[in-house]
Parts: C-alpha cells; structure tokens; sequence
C-alpha cells in the first residue's frame, strides 16, 4: 500500500485495476451517450448517388458559358423519384434539393438564377458543379467512420443511421454500488435525532455515476458495524461491477471502511495529497474495485471528479476526444487572491466567467468541505500546485466545472 500519493500517481494506480467491459446490442434510438464497443462501418455509400444540393436546374455546363442561354425543359427530378430524364446539349431537367442528378448533367442552376416562359429555361446565372453532392463524397461503403470507444453525440447517432445502421454494440453499463457509512446518518425525510444528519452523499455520488454513464445502486447505510459492513461489503462486490463508499476511510477509531480494507481488503493506495478530499483509498473488496471516498460531502463530490470519473471514461474504453467527463481544464485570471495548501494540489471553488477573450475567477463562498452549497454556487475549481498561492490579478489552471 502506498500512503500519501500524488493525485497523478493515484490516477497511474487505479488504471492497474479497471471494470470488466462487457457490451451489449440496443436499439440506435437509446445510443446517445453510450460508448461504441467496436468500430462502426458503413453499410452504403454517402451520397448513395450524385444528387443536387439546391432546388434549380440540372445541367450542362457546356451549354451555359454566357448568361442568357435558352434550354429546352425536359422533366423533373424530385427527391425519391423512379424515372429521371437523361439531359442531352441544349437541355435541362427542373431539379429539387436531394433529387438525383440526370444523366448527361453535371451542373446545378439555382432556381432563382432562372427564368421559364412555357417549356423553356432561360439561365441568369453560373452552373455549379459544386452544388452537386457527388457518390461517395462523404463515405464509402465499408469505411469506418466511428471508432470503438466513441461516446455517442446526436450528430454520432445520426451519423450511424445514416450508414444504415438500426442496432449497435456498445459498452455495458457498469453497476456501481453507492454505501454510505456513519453512524451519525440519516436517510433525508426520516427524523433527525439532536446527534443526527441528513445523509447526502449517496445520492450526489450516484448522480455522479449516471453522469459517467453508469448505472448507480444505492445500498443500505452502514452505520458503525464491522459486520453490516462487510456483509454489504460482500453484497456489493458479487453483484456489482465496482464499490463506491463515502465515509470512514480518515485516522478515527471509527473509520472503519479503512479499518477492514486494511484487515481484509486489497488496498493500492490510501491517502492523496490533494485539498480538500485528502483522505480517500483505493483497492479491491473480493476482486472488485473499490474506491473509499471522505465523508465530507465537497470531499466525495471533488475526488469523484478528479479520480473516479476518469477512471471510470478509461475502464470503458472511451476516447480521449469524446470521453464524458465532468470538467474541462482551462486557465483562468483571479479577481481575487487564493490560500494554496502545503504539500497539496488546492482545489478551492471558484466561479468561473468569460469577458472578452479570457476567463475571470472569484469566489462566492466560505470553502469548508462540509460546504456542498459551495459546489452550488461555484462552477470550478482551483488547481493551485503544492505550496502556492494566488495573487489578484494571476492567471492560473483551474476545472471548469461541466
């Protein structure tokens, strides 16, 4: 076990031990969001043929060098049509947007560069060959235009079905099991007692799943049992794919997630020099994975960001350009000056803003990791490095918050 890492270096940790991914095959509508299990070809050509980009004139282009020229109309070619006219010299078919490109044509007249006195065309402006779309011109047949671990955008989907595809492989979804532990806890609705909390870090947790397109199961809370622990412990690690607890991984005598991973557990890592969320581990519970988030609810909500999201985008084979994530690293200028953390990576929340050409950070409210409001009213975070501060005025990374 290693004891007081990097954030880098708990992100190099937890790549040795990743979710099992399986796929699954749904229905193109229920795709977005999901990662392609393998690469996707297409089934037909794109354009299937040359067709027009404008409502107008198919013609030759020959047949229209100067302005004025007189052709003679020979039929129409709508989008879907059967029978298309063939264009021969000194002849034009009327064409509509989508419709396919008569033989003998190979220029497009927009409709409003034209004039029709009975069964004649007189052309008033240039022939374009470019507003023909050309077979092919988009994709062949057999190309792979999605690679495995794409996450599927709405452009994606329509990209799929555009290739012909009804049905597709995609990453399974992994259940992760949600535990919060302490005994202080108390499910929201229920009484509170003059000792008690409302517990909240479950459910902002399981949100966090489903945001990294997993499937979240909240199980009972463990309230300072070793043996309710391990039994839901066991429960979690037979039924699901990996473990999520919050609470009970710090120094007390109490902590007793920390307690029984040490005793009966795997652990790779416990403790990461970050500010806040110091405290996590991580390791495995009867092969499963299982990261040991803090109590403390910014805590859990900023180590799932920084660790257990990217964890979970690499596990599932998502690449890096359209992997979910939860934020986006951007520099930012202070409006105000920021405490760093000695020996840690400080993540402060800060409300970012654009003006102009650049990004302005400040920040709203008291920042004690107890503070969820504060991860409400913010939309970033700091990245101060160890043994650093900020002056008003500086410019510095930071998470802009998704």
């Amino acid at each position: 076990m290693e004891v007081g890492v990097s954030l880098q270096r708990a992100i190099e940790l937890t790549s040795q031990l990743t979710l099992a991914r399986e796929d699954e095959t749904i229905p193109l509508i229920m795709a977005s969001g999901r990662t392609l299990f393998e690469d996707l070809r297409s089934m037909v050509d794109d354009p299937r043929f040359d067709n027009s980009a404008m409502d107008g004139w198919a013609v030759r282009e020959a047949d229209c060098k100067e302005l004025g020229a007189i052709l003679r109309i020979v039929g129409t070619s709508q989008a879907g049509s059967e029978e298309i006219p063939t264009v021969d010299a000194g002849e034009a078919c009327r064409i509509m947007t989508g419709a396919p490109v008569p033989q003998g044509a190979d220029a497009i007249v927009m409709v409003e560069d034209s004039t029709v006195v009975g069964d004649k065309v007189t052309i008033d402006g240039p022939a374009r060959p470019g507003f023909i779309r050309w077979k092919g011109e988009n994709l062949t047949r057999d190309t792979v235009a999605l690679r495995a671990g794409t996450v599927l955008t709405p452009a994606s989907v329509s990209l799929a079905a555009t290739m012909g595809h009804a049905n597709i492989r995609v990453v399974r979804k992994p259940n992760i099991a949600v535990i919060g532990v302490g005994d202080e806890l108390t499910p929201p609705g229920e009484p509170l007692s003059e000792s008690s909390i409302y517990e909240s870090n479950t459910f902002g947790l399981s949100s966090l799943v489903e945001r990294m397109g997993g499937t979240p199961r909240r199980l009972d809370l463990i309230r300072d049992s070793m043996d309710r622990l391990r039994e839901t412990l066991d429960e979690a690690a037979a039924s699901c794919d990996a473990i999520l607890t919050s609470g009970g991984v710090s120094m007390g005598e109490w902590d007793m997630v920390r307690r029984i991973m040490e005793e009966e557990g795997d652990i790779r890592f416990w403790k990461v020099m970050i500010r806040p969320g110091g405290p996590p581990l991580f390791g495995s519970w009867r092969g499963k994975p299982i990261f040991g988030l803090p109590g403390n609810p910014v805590s859990s909500h900023i180590v799932f960001t920084v660790l257990v999201a990217p964890w979970m985008s690499s596990s599932m084979g998502s690449e890096d350009g359209t992997r979910p994530r939860l934020a986006n690293r951007v520099r930012v200028e202070m409006e105000e000056s920021l405490k760093g953390a000695p020996g840690k990576l400080c993540m402060r929340r800060i409300s970012i803003r654009q003006e102009g050409d650049k990004l302005l950070g400040s920040t709203r409210t008291h920042q004690g990791s107890g503070n969820i409001h504060s991860m409400v009213a913010h939309n970033g975070l700091s990245l101060l490095p160890p043994d650093s501060d900020c002056q008003e005025g500086d410019t510095i990374d930071a998470l802009w918050l998704i």
